[in-house]
């Protein structure tokens, strides 16, 4: 008898809501734990701007690349044991960050880094989708995005808090511990997979799977919509601390991290552009949260601190429903192959971190923040054009009677 999907309501949904939370909450620390200090890498280590993100570019980049084939390693090991061994091995990599000598081998820690948590993200996304009834997708993915909304925004304002009162080196470690024990409470409370079976297809079969995914209508424009919100994203954030730490401003790096509390307002825009996508269909809820993204970067060019914080917070907002709205879409288009699809979408996404929010660092070297804001505008602005192209393309047929109704975009 097949195992029923796991609904609202139940022990395992609370079960594994805690455990996406915790998964979110660790990976998206351990990411991004360096963003907060590329001030401190290019002092302590001579670098410009453009340089120091290379410590978040390498550890999305090669993330990127792992995810297109993570999901093929998950369909013959499970996507549990998958997610629990990344945890670990990122977490234990983080911890050693904090002893190495030198900028080089920090750079190459943060590249093997971003290889061992490439298990989490699409696997995640995949495990859901699989795991919960086909009706609550949109609702839990929203709830796993709400959870890596928190976990960025705890490990960047983790280590923040601790660099100022121990030293950017132990602030590592110490973000890297946190990371092991929650890896562990990860591994005890996940539900075991019921809808999991191993699949041995070939390379052959898999790489067909990316043409059927990119010979979609709407697919390829939600790709491409993730490597433009999240490079717009990326760059606001991996460059406000330079400006916020020098004059007229002279935050201290305490201060500069209590903005990335910012990501609560995240967590709940997440949640909020979930229910609306699974009540009224992503086609008409897109271009909203892009329309708002393009208020918070103009509020940012203003002088006032207040009205800075304010248009950080706005972008927050506006980038966690834009990028809810379009992985639960994914989700929901890909109806075979969704594991590969996931991992596209993911991979666009995270290249949009790696490649733009190191583009962006151009444009604060050469132009200061107007051109921080300029470069992630003309990306939202595009993102905006994609989603108005995407609001053109025809919803799927409906399925079939005897399989679970999806609502389908």
């Amino acid at each position: 008898m097949e195992a029923e999907k796991i609904t609202p309501g139940t022990a395992a949904y609370r079960l594994l809501c805690i455990a996406m939370l915790l998964a979110g909450l660790s990976t998206f620390a351990l990411l991004y734990c360096a963003q907060p200090l590329m001030p401190f890498f290019s002092r302590a280590y001579g670098v410009a701007a453009e340089e120091a993100s290379l410590a978040v570019s390498l550890a999305t980049g090669p993330m990127a690349f792992v995810l297109l084939v993570a999901g093929k390693v998950s369909d013959k090991l499970g996507r549990r044991p998958l997610m629990i061994a990344s945890l670990l091995a990122a977490a234990a990599l983080t911890t050693l960050l904090g002893l190495l000598p030198d900028w080089h081998s920090l750079l190459a820690a943060r590249f093997l880094c971003g290889l061992a948590l490439a298990g989490v993200p699409a696997v995640a996304m995949a495990y859901i989708s699989e795991e919960v009834e086909d009706g609550a997708v949109g609702r839990a993915m929203g709830l796993y995005i709400a959870g890596s909304a928190i976990g960025g925004m705890s490990g960047r304002l983790l280590v923040s808090v601790l660099t100022e009162y121990f030293g950017w080196r132990d602030a590592l470690g110490m973000t890297g511990m946190a990371g092991l024990i929650i890896a562990a409470l990860f591994w005890k409370i996940l539900p075991p997979s019921r809808q999991f079976s191993p699949r041995h297809h070939s390379w052959g079969g898999y790489i067909a799977g990316f043409r059927h995914l990119f010979a979609d209508k709407a697919l390829p424009w939600l790709f491409l919509e993730a490597f433009l919100i999240m490079g717009a994203f990326i760059s606001i954030y991996n460059y406000a601390g330079y400006r916020l730490l020098a004059p007229p401003y002279s935050l201290s790096q305490a201060q500069v991290g209590l903005i990335f509390l910012l990501y609560l307002l995240g967590s709940l825009s997440s949640a909020v552009a979930g229910h609306f996508s699974g009540e009224f269909g992503p086609r008409k809820c897109l271009w909203l949260p892009l329309a708002l993204f393009v208020l918070g970067i103009a509020l940012t060019a203003a002088s006032a601190l207040p009205l800075i914080i304010a248009g950080i917070g706005i972008v927050t907002m506006a980038f966690f429903a834009a990028h809810a709205i379009a992985s639960a879409w994914v989700g929901r288009r890909a109806r075979r192959d969704r594991g590969q699809a996931t991992a596209c979408y993911l991979f666009f996404y995270y290249m949009g971190s790696s490649v733009l929010g190191s583009a962006g660092g151009y444009a604060w070297t050469w132009v200061g923040w107007n051109g921080v804001g300029l470069f992630s505008c003309a990306l939202v602005l595009i993102a905006l054009a994609v989603a108005f192209r995407l609001y053109q393309v025809a919803p799927l047929p409906s399925p079939a009677p005897e399989t679970r109704p999806i609502a389908a975009e």
